[in-house]
């Protein structure tokens, strides 16, 4: 019988469907990576979120792998032309969470615009000060969303109500912005020069890593915000701490970091991460964007569909 190596919580609809496929899954959410490069061999499938790297390492120990199944988008973890080579099929579902990671990256945006957390604190404390928490609206202002695919065109969705100018810009994409009403597709220096805010919406690659630096921010307008719900090393955290200590944006949502492993923080990242976390004009999530009870069910479902259509077509062939 086909095993599938399943090494993150999943809904439990993808491990049904499975096995109504014919594979013999192997549910083993707590597995680290060093145990997966150990026991892959066994295995014609895999199923991973983050935390398991299919690097060419992992895929010389499978020789029967077929498939490799990523719960979300980010692919960085995956290389995919030597699982190309190796004849492995690489499915991901990015659909699945784009409306959760919009609707969040929205939230989060409301919550800074109104010094929500602040005046929570405060009320909580009997302090009553509604002029130092006097927030900002979003109607008038004018939106850039960097990166328009699954989640950057949904974010441009949501912010339809609003009455917000909506900038996009997407490197390899030409013609997106003719199928959302209200989204014009501009260029980076439109964006620098006329953007009050900013989301970032993009892959993890070489291209994009440190993409948002200290040069980046500088040719921003002053008192931007910052939204960033794709990948933390997009931004190069200390630049971005610099400019809103020094007030050259205005703040800062966040739900992704360069080291999301605080148990790993160096003295450095520690003094720097503390000096973060002490700004009253950032919102900080712990990479939880995508991270609803839907999005979960969405996920397996598209990326059940995948696997399967792409083992049919084998056979067939």
């Amino acid at each position: 019988m086909k095993k599938v190596l399943i090494t993150d919580g999943v809904h439990p609809l993808l491990i049904q469907g499975l096995k109504q496929a014919g594979y013999d899954c192997d549910y083993r959410p707590a597995v680290s990576l060093d145990e997966v490069r150990q026991i892959i061999g066994d295995y014609n499938g895999l199923i991973v979120n983050s935390k398991i790297l299919v690097d060419p390492y992992l895929l010389d120990k499978a020789p029967g792998l077929r498939f490799v199944g990523r719960l979300g988008s980010g692919m960085e973890i995956i290389d995919r032309a030597y699982a190309a080579q190796k004849g492995v099929a690489v499915h991901n579902s990015p659909e699945g969470n784009c409306n959760a990671v919009a609707e969040q990256a929205l939230g989060m945006l409301l919550v800074l615009a109104n010094n929500l957390l602040r005046a929570d604190a405060e009320v909580r404390q009997q302090i009553w000060e509604r002029e130092k928490n006097r927030g900002f609206e979003l109607e008038g202002r004018t939106v850039g969303i960097v990166g328009f695919g699954h989640t950057g065109s949904s974010f441009a969705q949501k912010l339809n109500g609003f009455s917000v100018r909506i900038l996009a810009y997407d490197k390899y994409k030409s013609g997106y912005a003719d199928q959302l009403d209200g989204v014009e597709e501009t260029d980076m220096e439109q964006i620098f020069a006329e953007a009050d805010i900013i989301s970032f919406h993009l892959p993890l690659t070489e291209e994009t890593r440190h993409l948002v630096d200290a040069d980046f921010l500088a040719a921003c307008k002053p008192g931007l915000v910052l939204i960033n719900t794709s990948r933390g090393a997009v931004v190069r955290t200390q630049d971005l701490l610099k400019a809103l200590e020094n007030g050259h944006l205005r703040g800062a949502c966040l739900d992704v970091f360069e080291n999301e492993k605080p148990h790993t923080f160096t003295k450095m990242e520690q003094q720097l991460y503390q000096r973060l976390y002490s700004l009253d004009n950032v919102v900080l999530s712990p990479h939880i964007a995508g991270w609803t009870k839907e999005s979960k069910e969405k996920l397996a479902s598209i990326l059940l569909e995948r696997i399967l259509k792409e083992e049919a077509a084998r056979i067939v062939v």
